[in-house]
């Protein structure tokens, strides 16, 4: 008589139901459809679509099919009104066929996974079209967002603020957590025991180009749990825990376990009856009870009862949910086994990560699949069980609306009192505690640091406002450190204070800088970091303004300026960053004047859910004389040079107002930005006395400059800096002086067609006096007048 698993078996079953019979079949239903769509997606994108340039268009099959069951099960099992998910970059096919089924995505965008105007390649906030909570796609950091997200929910709720108290998941490839930053924020005290958080791990044990080795999963576990996590495992599915239950079972878990992830990819592969016998042949002892616990399945069903994974039972992975949820006071970690390309003719290949099905694999899946070729994007009608599940699901989720952006009056100015020689980075911590003292602007404001924070002057907000803890802070001995900075640690404080990652701060700021759209109610995140160590967290900077956040952070010392420190701590490049990082502001002032005003418009930026742009200071401690700045307000005017300032540049010193007798003598323009400002002002003198007529122009902001170039250009304004050159000065020789980058200036003789000479630090830094090391590098101000002189001979 032929024998059967689940005729044979069930009795002996050792985990009772997660799910009712006919509840788990419509599930399957659904999970086959979201399947079928996802990999007829990329299907059509690469083999359907017309191509006319013949680039690969992409996409990753096999990668969506290993977690189209943890997927099913969060979105129609587990997730709650409310909740917010990153999912898996190269699983974005799978979660655009879930809202497609769930009524969010309208049918037509199917066809138009990774085209124009279509869906993005991976899951984008601010370019797909259907809600996306968390961007993913530059991998290792869409796993670590939620966490942030979750420190900012709980800095929000400790802080009186009446939101809902979320769960933020992220679906995560097990490759992604090769990624450095991963280990930075799980090893950040500012993360420990935050709750709310559950990682679903895609244990597929493949990468791009590799099967990963098993002993690697058994270390991650480990490391997990020794953070603190709560460690939870979705190994095996519910007919191979059946089989386990028998007599002689724990023989044949023990042959599955000892496998390697080769040879476990390798078997998957085979038919019934060679599955049958490499099980068998490992070791001789073990064979006749191998046979009799074996002898339960027939050959036909013997794969797929051996590749019943817990990542691929629908039964198995809700009863894992339910368990996440009796627990979420700490961070939840699921380490899901799947198989890469599950339920796809390419099932465990070693090297299906970028395969595709070719059409007759694709007509052979949609037969298989029941699907009619009369409509191939099928979703559900809504009278069916699976229909209506959908309905209930999508009622489930469906957002309450945000609550409005609320009003504040944010001041133009707030008239800091300053000495007469101020660094900007001094100017900066004086103005957060100038803004304490504004309990309207104060109450949306937090601060964070990867433990710089007293070098980059923060200690003052500190002090005022204390550093935040998300438990209740015990007092230890105070040392003479901790008693001369005066930080109280608090569920109310108002800094968060990070270990030494630039990522970590980057994701805080960002996660902070979405508040509003996480959450529904908004901060002011502003952060602090060393400004040649701005590269070190990069990436994690981009993906924050890439996913839409809004926040302010200060780089400081920046340049070369901080002399003694050596090329190791003086940056040259992040000046060019600022001004070319997509929907960023980027203000270098000189003047603490300057500082205070584009730091209330970052302030400002950040009420501007819509249209607002985060804000990246770059900050010098070299003390300023601000007698150049008083004396530029009383000749503009405070309005009119508070607009120009906030439009990138303003004439500081002008040949006609300390020597009109120059009218008919040679002309140089000098554009300089930040510290250098006093070289070039004295330079100017120089240049004055030796008969020149110099203007000195202060670029305050070369972004802002360079955006407003660039739309003049684009829009036929052929005279975009009217306020800084006059007619007869346009064609005038231009010198840049810049502490970074000369090319971060150098395209000035663009706007007007002039001829340029670009100064600044073109090579790595060195230790030495700020005057030897600016003499090396020429933005001294001999160097300075000496560039200007032979402009105007070559003129």
């Amino acid at each position: 008589m032929e024998r059967t698993l689940s005729k044979r078996t069930k009795q002996v079953s050792t985990k009772p139901p997660a799910l009712e019979p006919h509840t788990l079949r419509i599930l399957e239903n659904i999970q086959r459809r979201i399947l079928w769509l996802a990999t007829n997606m990329i299907h059509h994108a690469n083999h359907v679509r017309p191509n006319s340039d013949g680039t690969k268009v992409g996409g990753h099959q096999a990668s969506s099919a290993s977690t189209v069951t943890l997927m099913t099960a969060l979105y129609f099992h587990f997730l709650k009104r409310g909740d917010r998910v990153a999912v898996k970059p190269h699983s974005s096919p799978i979660f655009h066929s879930i809202q497609y089924l769930l009524g969010n995505l309208p049918k037509r965008y199917l066809t138009m996974l990774r085209e124009y105007g279509g869906l993005q390649s991976y899951p984008s906030r601010t370019k797909d079209p259907e809600h996306v909570d968390f961007s993913t796609g530059s991998v290792g950091l869409g796993i670590v967002a939620p966490l942030f997200a979750s420190l900012t929910q709980r800095y929000l709720r400790d802080h009186g603020v009446a939101v809902p108290e979320r769960r933020f998941v992220a679906v995560v490839g097990d490759a992604e957590l090769d990624e450095g930053n991963v280990w930075e924020a799980l090893l950040d005290e500012a993360l420990d025991g935050i709750g709310q958080v559950v990682w679903v791990v895609d244990l597929n044990r493949q990468s791009l180009d590799r099967v990963v080795p098993g002993i690697r999963a058994a270390r991650l576990k480990k490391l997990f749990a020794q953070n603190g996590w709560r460690v939870l495992e979705a190994k095996y599915g519910r007919k191979l825990q059946e089989l386990y239950a028998l007599p002689g079972g724990d023989t044949l878990r023990r042959r599955i376990d000892e496998m390697s992830n080769e040879e476990y990819q390798a078997t998957i592969r085979l038919s019934g009856v060679e599955l049958r016998e490499r099980l068998l042949s490992a070791n001789e002892a073990d064979r006749n009870t191998l046979a009799l616990v074996l002898a339960q399945v027939p050959d036909e069903e013997l794969p797929s009862v051996f590749a019943n994974l817990g990542g691929h039972d629908l039964e198995e992975m809700c009863s894992i949910f339910d368990e996440v949820d009796r627990d979420l006071s700490r961070p939840t970690v699921v380490f899901a086994y799947t198989i890469k390309g599950w339920g796809l003719p390419i099932a465990g290949h070693p090297l299906n990560h970028s395969m595709l099905l070719s059409s007759e694999q694709m007509e052979q899946l949609r037969t298989n699949f029941g699907i009619s070729d009369d409509d191939i994007w099928p979703d559900f009608d809504t009278d069916t069980p699976e229909g209506v599940l959908c309905q209930q699901v999508a009622r489930r989720l469906d957002e309450d609306a945000i609550p409005p952006i609320p009003t504040i009056s944010i001041p133009t100015r707030v008239d800091l009192s300053v000495p007469n020689s101020v660094s900007t980075q001094d100017a900066f911590g004086r103005l957060l505690v100038r803004f304490a003292d504004i309990p309207e602007l104060a109450q949306y404001m937090v601060t964070t640091s990867p433990d710089v924070s007293v070098s980059t002057n923060l200690g003052g907000w500190i002090n005022r406002m204390g550093v935040y803890t998300p438990h209740a802070h015990v007092a230890e001995y105070e040392g003479e450190a901790q008693r001369i900075l005066r930080w109280q640690r608090s569920q109310q404080g108002r800094h968060i204070e990070l270990g030494i990652s630039e990522m970590n701060l980057f994701m805080m700021a960002g996660m902070a800088g979405l508040s509003y759209e996480l959450t529904g109610a908004p901060l002011v995140p502003i952060g602090t970091v060393y400004d040649p160590f701005v590269l070190r967290g990069l990436d994690s900077f981009i993906y924050a303004v890439y996913s839409g956040a809004k926040f302010i952070v200060a780089g400081t010392p920046s340049g070369i300026t901080l002399a003694p420190e050596g090329g190791a701590h003086q940056s040259t490049i992040t000046a060019s960053v600022g001004i070319e990082l997509p929907k960023l502001m980027m203000a270098e002032p000189c003047f603490a004047g300057e500082l205070e005003w584009f730091l209330l418009e970052g302030v400002r930026n950040c009420f501007d859910r819509e249209h607002g742009r985060p804000l990246y200071l770059r900050l010098s401690t070299r003390p300023m004389n601000q007698t150049h700045f008083e004396t530029a307000k009383q000749r503009i005017g405070v309005e009119t040079l508070y607009q120009q300032v906030l439009n990138g540049a303003y004439r500081l010193a002008s040949w006609q107002d300390a020597h009109p007798e120059l009218h008919d003598a040679p002309k140089v323009m000098l554009c300089a930005s930040g510290t250098v400002i006093p070289e070039t002002l004295e330079a100017a003198e120089l240049l004055w006395r030796e008969g020149v007529a110099a203007d000195v122009i202060n670029v305050v902001s070369a972004r802002a400059l360079y955006e407003r170039f660039v739309y003049a250009r684009r829009h036929g304004d052929s005279d975009p800096f009217s306020w800084l050159f006059a007619d007869p000065q346009r064609a005038v020789p231009i010198i840049t002086i810049h502490d970074a980058a000369t090319h971060a200036l150098a395209w000035f003789g663009s706007v007007y067609g002039a001829r340029v000479t670009s100064l600044g630090v073109d090579d790595f830094g060195q230790s030495g006096a700020r005057d030897d090391l600016y003499r090396h590098f020429g933005v001294d101000a001999m160097s300075i007048a000496d560039a200007a002189f032979r402009a105007i001979d070559e003129a």
